[in-house]
């Protein structure tokens, strides 16, 4: 009589090992993302206060004589640096799995040092204290919502369409508010904008859980940098876009402002 093993405990022992392998990597590149992110963000804040606590911040705002009297405006430089972090988004967007890691990379860092230098007008319109408070407020708003993105067994796929139609709202309102100037639609467009980024940072995390689990980046691999890279680039845009709408509602506006 032939012996016959039986290839389920086989299968089984195989697939709980698999899982366990796959759990492991997925908490290593998470943590990689999240250092990254962590990385950009430490790196805008230290641009963004280098500039503005020194006479650079001259060459980004000069004041200028109106009806109203002296007034802080932006110069070429500032606009500068406030267009273009949205340009290196395109290319990393468009080029991520075209691009060598180091370029990929080198994107991102030169990404934080242009988005610092387009923050660095808060430090002129808005209280340290205020800014600080806002800073840790948006930091344990993100964790939670990350968290909750990571670990909730809801799919939030369905989310998606609906947040992107947010966001654009969000986005063509404040373009048509430049030109309003009215108070009461800018604090309408930031109370919508920080639910839309609050849904959107659980939203990206489950995404870039969902797509590892899918993929399955090899630990180590160009892929796996290039891809950890820009699911960060995800996560920093939406801490920041955060912090910038909290700190509308709820900063203490300089006394000359």
């Amino acid at each position: 009589m032939a012996y016959s093993p039986d290839t389920r405990t086989f299968t089984g022992a195989r697939t709980a090992q698999d899982a366990v392998v796959l759990d492991a990597g997925l908490r290593a590149y998470m943590l990689r993302v999240y250092n990254w992110m962590a990385s950009g963000l430490l790196l805008t804040a230290i641009v963004a206060y280098g500039i503005a606590s020194t006479d650079l911040i001259n060459a980004f705002y000069a004041p200028v004589q109106t009806a109203r009297g002296i007034v802080v405006q932006p110069t070429g430089l500032a606009w500068i640096a406030i267009l273009s972090p949205m340009a290196f988004v395109m290319v990393l967007s468009f080029g991520v799995n075209r691009l060598s890691t180091r370029a990929v990379q080198g994107l991102f860092w030169a990404f934080c040092i242009a988005m610092g230098a387009s923050l660095t007008n808060i430090f002129l319109q808005y209280t340290g204290v205020s800014i600080v408070r806002t800073f840790f407020i948006t930091a344990a708003t993100f964790g939670g919502m990350s968290l909750y993105g990571y670990v909730t067994k809801s799919d939030l796929t369905k989310m998606g369409s609906f947040l992107m139609m947010g966001l654009m709202g969000v986005v063509i309102a404040s373009l048509v508010n430049v030109f309003l100037g009215s108070a009461g639609l800018q604090f309408v467009i930031s109370i919508i904008g920080v639910l839309v980024f609050v849904g959107l940072t659980a939203y990206d995390t489950q995404r870039i859980k969902s797509d590892y689990v899918q993929f399955s980046y090899a630990e180590g691999s160009d892929v796996a940098a290039r891809r950890s890279v820009y699911d960060s680039l995800s996560l920093l845009l939406n801490f920041i876009n955060l912090f910038m709408l909290l700190l509308q509602l709820t900063g203490n506006r300089n006394s000359n402002n």
